[in-house]
């Protein structure tokens, strides 16, 4: 890789590690490239889709030229594994906040996880989670949640491809789904729980495909780091 190859364009694959944002694995590339290949202060580098913090894998990030085809790779099918812990649910659906009820699983049977997955095949509505970074009245989501505000939040339109159940072990529930863009495995989580008459929150999640980028070619961002060391 030269610097001609960073301007005239790279798609990069990220394993982006646990709590790490988005950004910061963006940002640790961009000033890992800009050290070693002494490149322009502005040079063009973005990602192709945010991972939040508590998910980790595949993070697609472009330079130069093909930060143009960003929002093409954005609209392709992801895949995602991950587990949906039963039994209790938290504000975001997910591990970044506490625990606010429990409910039942004595009735949640192989039988009927695997009767509930049909319901979440195809198109389905689908609300984001209010801990999200989507704009209403001019504010992320999150600010309103964390400032204690109320807000109505429409469902969207989102597809399934695929849902497998990969483990039982309850209260936990393996997954692997492949889905459109837009999506939020989160909401899905939140809403299988629904869907078992218990409740449902998410505690990993992995991406592991976007179209036909595998995580499997991905490297986490110190050993991009070190591969271009090692060039040297």
């Amino acid at each position: 890789m030269t610097k001609e190859d960073i301007l005239n364009g790279q798609v990069l694959l990220i394993d982006k590690p646990l709590t790490w944002s988005s950004f910061q694995a963006v940002n640790k590339l961009k000033y890992a490239l800009k050290r070693h290949f002494d490149l322009p202060k502005k040079f063009k580098i973005g990602h192709a889709g945010t991972l939040d913090p508590l998910a980790n894998g595949l993070l697609i990030i472009c330079t130069g030229k093909f930060t143009k085809i960003i929002t093409e790779i954005q609209a392709q099918a992801k895949e995602y594994t991950g587990t949906i812990t039963v039994g209790a649910t938290t504000p975001s659906y997910d591990l970044e906040t506490e625990i606010d009820a429990t409910f039942p699983t004595d009735h949640i049977t192989e039988a009927l996880i695997k009767e509930t997955i049909n319901k979440f095949l195809g198109e389905i509505d689908q609300k984001p989670p209010v801990y999200s970074a989507i704009k209403k009245d001019g504010k992320r989501l999150y600010e309103h949640a964390r400032a204690g505000e109320e807000v109505e939040i429409k469902a969207r339109k989102t597809t399934m491809y695929e849902f497998e159940i990969t483990r039982i072990a309850l209260p936990e529930i393996d997954f692997r789904i492949k889905c459109s863009k837009g999506t939020y495995i989160r909401s899905i989580a939140y809403d299988f729980g629904l869907a078992l008459q218990s409740g449902g929150h998410l505690t990993s999640l992995r991406r592991t495909k976007i179209g036909d980028y595998a995580v499997e070619n991905a490297v986490t961002p110190e050993v991009f780091e070190k591969n271009m060391l090692d060039e040297i």
